[in-house]
């Protein structure tokens, strides 16, 4: 599935003119509340008729302002995720769920009741109510509804803004699951760094109603920049690698990226599975010369590539270590204690117990 947007919109004193295009997998748009996600999301629900604006899914052309064209948005079969459940209180969670079935087109009602209620973990609570459900037990509800309405593409409003940190921990890895196991494609939004480097193929950065950046999830959330648009404490590296070992005895994986190998402590993960690694900058330090006899197992020599200096006497420092990229966090005065320039080798020291696998 292809998506092309592009809209410009005005409500009150906020200004929308944004345009990008996605692919398949998992798209998220990044950006602080009040960027103007929120607003690119309900354009391409079709909640909000854009001042001017063209919407293509697939070479369908849902909205073309110029044209006159804009599709309904119960004819553009597409789902909604919104921050609260919105569940019927009057029906049980497997009435809630078979509602979603009635969305779907005849032919293309999808024996699939069984497989999606196995995905999201709900099987237990299928004769309850909703005021009988946790937080994440009615996200995992919702998104059982919208999918089994057979949309041709998901939109996931802020799902988890409104979950306490158990329950976002709770939910996480069935949206890992959706994303590896439903081919259906999916627009994420959200202002969480954790979140959109757990689940995101590709992320679109919105800053005051325009795209600040786009590209791969690893390539964005490893820019300096990006601490501009999240929580500071957030900023950091995003690497992607495979499991080569798992010590059993130290419970320490050992997983490989391009030319290097990181040490991650955690539960045991099958030799071979793709994951992520979100390196965060504030947990990196760095030297000139090689560190001995330190706790830190994980001690990548590399280089240099950029120095971005903010007004908070910190200074990110972007180290390229034989192509996979770490971001440091250090003081001014740490920088120019080390004569830190572009060139500049060095090493990027890691706790390996400030590392989770995704």
């Amino acid at each position: 599935m292809t998506l092309h947007f592009e809209a410009k919109h005005r409500l009150g004193k906020f200004a929308l003119d944004a345009a990008f295009t996605s692919d398949r997998g998992v798209t998220a748009l990044f950006g602080r509340s009040g960027s103007g996600k929120t607003s690119i999301i309900r354009i391409i629900s079709g909640l909000t008729r854009p001042d001017q604006g063209k919407l293509v899914v697939d070479g369908d052309v849902l909205v073309d302002t110029q044209k006159g064209i804009f599709v309904p948005k119960h004819k553009r079969r597409f789902a909604t995720v919104f921050q609260e459940g919105r569940l019927f209180p009057h029906l049980t969670v497997q009435q809630n769920l078979n509602y979603g079935r009635w969305f779907a087109p005849r032919d293309e009602r999808a024996d699939n009741f069984s497989r999606i209620v196995d995905l999201l973990g709900i099987g237990s609570i299928l004769d309850r109510r909703p005021e009988k459900l946790s937080g994440g037990e009615k996200q995992r509800v919702a998104i059982g509804r919208a999918l089994l309405s057979s949309p041709r593409l998901l939109l996931m409003d802020e799902p988890l803004a409104a979950l306490d940190d158990a329950r976002k921990m709770e939910i996480l890895p069935y949206l890992e699951a959706l994303r590896d196991e439903v081919n259906i494609p999916i627009v994420y939004v959200s202002h969480s760094v954790p979140e959109v480097a757990r689940l995101a193929d590709r992320v679109i950065v919105v800053s005051e109603g325009r795209v600040a950046m786009a590209g791969t999830a690893s390539a964005v959330l490893s820019q300096p920049s990006v601490s501009i648009t999240a929580d500071r404490t957030e900023a950091g590296s995003l690497v992607e690698g495979r499991v080569e070992h798992y010590d059993a005895r130290h419970r320490l994986l050992t997983i490989g990226f391009k030319t290097l190998r990181i040490y991650v402590s955690g539960t045991e993960i099958a030799e071979g599975k793709a994951v992520r690694v979100h390196i965060l900058a504030k947990d990196v330090m760095l030297s000139t010369v090689q560190p001995e006899q330190l706790s830190a197992l994980n001690i990548l020599e590399g280089t240099v590539s950029e120095i971005s200096h903010d007004q908070a006497g910190t200074v990110d420092v972007r180290v390229d270590c034989q192509g996979t990229p770490v971001l440091a966090r250090i003081t001014e005065l740490s920088c120019e204690r080390l004569g830190l320039t572009q060139g500049t080798p060095v090493f990027a020291i890691i706790k390996t117990v400030a590392l989770e696998p995704h």
